[in-house]
């Protein structure tokens, strides 16, 4: 059975840091395209960081340019979303997803879904 668990999310204050966890059960992450998307109250699920299979190549959502920084750890099937300076407007429950193909990193790209984590930036 093909899924994805999210893990890491919490309370942090503004300006502090999280890294969040996407352990692959069922199949290999590294064949697979892993996307991390948010949604915040109100809002549409946004990409905000995506990393593709077969030559690293990845893709940060503006608002997050040199604050995020997604990597994969292949021996442990996990990839990792490593979250710096957040703002409050980083508030938002994270997932995951995994596809074997994606062209863009969007939500209609992808097929498999963790459950999703809750961030929440705030003193």
């Amino acid at each position: 059975q093909v899924q994805v668990v999210e893990s890491g999310g919490g309370l942090v204050q503004p300006g502090g840091s999280v890294r969040l966890s996407c352990a692959a059960s069922g199949f290999t992450l590294d064949a697979y395209h892993i996307g991390w998307f948010r949604q915040a109250p109100g809002k549409e699920r946004e990409g905000v960081s995506c990393t593709s299979s077969s030559d690293g190549v990845t893709y940060y959502v503006d608002s997050v340019k040199g604050r995020f920084t997604i990597s994969r750890d292949n021996a442990k099937n996990t990839v990792y979303l490593q979250m710096s300076s957040l703002k409050p407007e980083d508030t938002a429950v994270y997932y995951c997803a995994a596809a074997p193909l994606a062209l863009q990193c969007v939500p209609s790209h992808y097929f498999y879904w963790g459950q999703g984590t809750q961030v929440t930036v705030s003193s």
